[in-house]
């Protein structure tokens, strides 16, 4: 599973992350909400070792993020914000270089390989540097890379930024397909994409959690039963972003 212990970020006298603790367990899709500014990449980048917390401790699948980060990091597969990648490469070699570094091999490798390509239709850009790509096409380059390996663990940030809706509806598809056996967590502003993907809703606002509740839960909290009802009462109810103390 995914640890989270008192986990706490400071940017000088800000708080960007203030004291979150949860478990993410195996079969869980966890779906991340929160305004703009909320913490929700900030938390994302400490469970996967981009940033290192001022207090507090991640361990995913046992192993402690800052005291073992590379076996931490064999376990996930990681789509950061914007979906970064090297922009001189071809997508071909992109993914050929992540299969690279991943150590997949032989039979293994091409099949891996195979797989991530159809399952995001990459067939058609394979030759294309990923500078040249619309923003839909290396949001899917990115998935790609983040499942190559097929880890147990998945991060997405955004997962569903600037695809369009046939696209959208494909990569939820595919995190459905996914979800039973591995353990999914989703930054995400867009409420119907919990509701299509998630089994469990985490709002945070501030740097901290305001509500953990499922999707279903979260709506039944409202009189008209809607999530976005919901997440405005709860978001601009919350208290301002506590100053770090010396």
């Amino acid at each position: 599973m995914i640890e989270i212990n008192q986990l706490t970020k400071r940017y000088g006298s800000l708080k960007a992350v203030d004291n979150l603790s949860f478990n993410v367990e195996p079969g869980q899709v966890l779906g991340f909400l929160g305004p703009n500014g909320a913490g929700k990449s900030t938390t994302m980048k400490m469970i996967t070792g981009f940033v290192a917390p001022t207090s507090g401790s991640v361990r995913v699948c046992g192993h402690d993020i800052e005291s073992a980060p590379l076996a931490a990091k064999t376990c996930m597969g990681y789509l950061p914000e914007g979906a970064p990648g090297y922009a001189e490469m071809t997508v071909r070699g992109f993914l050929s270089f992540v299969a690279d570094i991943r150590g997949l091999t032989g039979e293994r490798r091409k099949s891996r390989l195979d797989d991530v390509i159809a399952r995001l239709a990459l067939d058609s850009v394979l030759e294309q540097v990923i500078e040249t790509l619309s923003k839909g096409f290396k949001r899917r380059v990115g998935l790609a890379q983040a499942l190559l390996h097929d880890p147990l663990v998945l991060i997405l940030d955004e997962p569903t930024d600037g695809l369009d809706p046939n696209q959208k509806h494909e990569v939820r598809a595919l995190i459905n397909a996914m979800a039973k056996d591995k353990i999914i967590v989703i930054s995400t502003h867009i409420l119907e994409e919990v509701d299509a993907v998630c089994n469990r809703a985490i709002i945070i606002a501030n740097g901290r959690i305001l509500a953990d509740d499922t999707p279903q839960g979260l709506a039944a909290r409202a009189p008209s039963g809607r999530l976005d009802e919901v997440f405005r009462s709860i978001t601009t109810a919350a208290p301002a972003a506590g100053a770090a103390h010396a």
